[in-house]
């Protein structure tokens, strides 16, 4: 009597490479089975380099959408998905993590102009303070009245973006798109103080 066949199992790699085939063809439930296989590991890995919950599920967030964006440009010969994966997840905590960095400097900037006396000798450095906290100040009020909201109870009240929305009543992904917008717009009315703060 003959045998049947067994039937092999597809591997890892090859049900990873048709997920990704999928999502370039426009596949969104292809997308939540990547993310199902993968958020685990890119979140903790977020969370390492970060040190943040919040951060890192951003990061996360940023992740599968490059990955939504560009899984048509997923090179397998480069590297397995997986691979390809953790070196996105990775080069955005970084950006993230640098971008974080030049933020507290910014900030600490402005503390430090607060704490400074009209009388300090140093009173070329006071006035370039001055000019820094009004343009700050001027960037701020630019913002969208939705974005500076985020903002202010973000910086002001030490609200973390979960909190903001229990508040607020907006969803966690408006927050998160807000509170990213916002920082885009400063990053760039603000890119000659954050460069002479490197």
């Amino acid at each position: 009597m003959p045998t049947p066949e067994k039937s092999s199992s597809p591997r890892p790699a090859e049900i990873d490479a048709a997920l990704i085939a999928r999502i370039a063809g426009g596949d969104e439930d292809a997308l939540g089975e990547l993310y199902d296989r993968y958020a685990g590991l890119l979140l903790a890995l977020a969370r390492r380099v970060l040190k943040s919950n919040s951060d890192a599920e951003e990061v996360l967030q940023e992740v599968f959408l490059q990955v939504w964006n560009q899984a048509g440009r997923y090179d397998p010969q480069r590297s397995s998905v997986s691979t390809w994966l953790v070196l996105i997840t990775r080069s955005r905590s970084i950006d993230r993590l640098r971008s974080r960095q030049v933020m507290d400097r910014t900030l600490g900037a402005l503390q430090q102009e607060n704490r400074l006396s009209h009388t300090s000798p140093e009173g070329v450095r006071s006035v370039l303070w001055e000019q820094r906290r009004r343009r700050l100040a001027a960037a701020l009020s630019d913002l969208p009245a939705e974005q500076k909201q985020v903002l202010e109870l973000a910086f002001y009240r030490g609200m973390t973006q979960s909190e903001i929305a229990s508040a607020t009543g907006i969803p966690l992904g408006t927050v998160k798109t807000r509170t990213l917008l916002a920082m885009k717009k400063l990053r760039k009315a603000l890119r000659d103080e954050i460069r002479d703060l490197l």
